[in-house]
């Protein structure tokens, strides 16, 4: 029986694609190891956001060919994308696969292996011409699914190579959403997260959008759940908060990228709004919806950033309150507007994210605080003994005493207090 392993960086769309790969694999016959582990075949799932992404994705090739160079081993997306002539150079791996034909990929993955030969699957971006399907029936270790249903931006922020490296926007259709959807709650899934690279402007060009599909998904028996990965506040419409507040099954937790708060930043990074805009939309979010948990992601050190700026950054970020931030020191990337403006010190970079990250440590204190004697629906992960553990709607970590049979069910739990490792409370009622 041949073995396989597999690592996974990057996004909530790369999550769901390796589960793709690992689906494939079982249904081959190979048993998964650890990546850490001797295996004959290796499957680098990566990524290329930022320099460390890359830098990451880099190790773990070479740690492949280290622990087995014999292996067949296969470096799949967006880092991929970017540098395939030079992952192709690399002695001991055997196929390079981008931004598409990984379905292809898959069903030549056994022919592959026995053949133990050099491939490339990566095509000029322009060159996709549909969103890819990759099929799916469970995810083996875990309680929540994931859902691919969109792919590509088309937005070109300054600091951004994804557009460069996943092409244009492109949706699943959404009869096939619902379909895999379907067949994910069959499988014992109570909860469904909407992802893609700009999940929010799914359908754009067809017949549907975001609320068309969740309200066909809503009416899937079974699915207790549907929380959307993350969505930008120009996306965030009317219609989507109607549909929250009338359908709680709709996960109290938006991710809303940010990425500065500073107006003058935010121009430089050609993002489609000023922080009045912004501000004013969160407000009127948690109008209609008062104790939804709003996230969000924030780059510390963009391209010039002054002293100023980084102070207005940290005067809206206290104003708005978010219940956590996802912090990134800003990271050059080739290809892109910003890079060929003026970069300051990685030091001062760090140093600033370090600030915005102790004030995401203090916020995130808070929003769980103010839970404290109030009980929330927490879908069971885990359970040791008579220890379990789940996430709320509004994505609260949640630990109480409970059954075993629990897991994969969504309970209601009063929270009692607070510690380092989230939420502690117990069985309401």
């Amino acid at each position: 029986m041949k073995t396989f392993a597999i690592h996974t960086l990057g996004c909530k769309v790369n999550s769901y694609e390796s589960e793709a790969y690992i689906e494939k694999c079982l249904q081959l016959g190979y048993k998964q190891v650890d990546f850490k582990e001797k295996s004959d075949i290796y499957l680098i799932n990566t990524c290329a956001v930022t320099n460390t992404a890359a830098s990451k994705s880099r190790q773990k090739i070479h740690q492949a060919i280290t622990q087995n160079p014999q292996a067949f081993i296969a470096v799949i997306g967006c880092y991929s994308q970017a540098e395939a002539e030079n992952i192709e150079k690399m002695e001991g791996v055997n196929a390079v696969v981008g931004s598409d034909q990984k379905k292809d990929f898959l069903d030549s993955l056994e022919k592959l292996v026995e053949e133990h030969r050099k491939v490339n699957y990566v095509h000029e971006l322009n060159a996709i011409p549909r969103f890819e399907d990759l099929h799916i029936e469970r995810f083996a270790r875990h309680t929540r699914a994931y859902l691919k249903i969109q792919d590509g931006c088309n937005q070109f922020c300054s600091y951004c190579i994804i557009p460069y490296t996943r092409g244009r926007e492109r949706s699943l259709d959404e009869q096939q959403a619902v379909d895999i959807a379907k067949r994910l709650v069959s499988n014992g899934h109570h909860e469904i997260v909407l992802s893609g690279i700009h999940t929010g402007r799914y359908g754009r060009g067809s017949d549907s959008d975001l609320v068309s599909l969740l309200e066909k998904l809503l009416e899937i028996e079974g699915l207790d759940r549907i929380r959307i990965s993350s969505i930008e506040m120009n996306e965030v419409s009317d219609a989507l908060l109607d549909l929250m507040v009338r359908h709680p099954q709709i996960a109290r937790h938006l991710h809303i990228p940010v990425q500065s708060c500073s107006d003058s930043v935010l121009k430089r990074m050609n993002r489609p709004y000023d922080m009045k805009q912004f501000i004013e939309r969160i407000e009127q979010i948690r109008h209609k919806l008062p104790h939804i948990s709003i996230s969000t992601d924030i780059i510390a050190g963009f391209a010039d950033e002054s002293e100023d700026e980084f102070e207005e950054t940290l005067k809206n970020v206290n104003k708005i309150r978010f219940s956590f931030m996802h912090v990134f020191p800003y990271s050059k990337r080739d290809k892109t507007v910003a890079s060929k403006m003026k970069q300051i010190h990685g030091t001062i970079r760090k140093q600033r994210a370090r600030k915005l990250s102790d004030l995401s440590d203090e916020m995130k204190r808070d929003y769980s605080h103010s839970w404290i004697s109030k009980s929330c629906e927490v879908l069971v992960e885990t359970c040791k003994g008579d220890s379990c553990m789940g996430h709320s709607s509004e994505y609260l970590p949640v630990m109480f005493k409970g059954d075993p049979s629990l897991v994969g069910h969504i309970v209601r739990v009063v929270i009692h207090e607070v510690n380092d490792s989230g939420c502690l409370g117990s069985l309401e009622g």
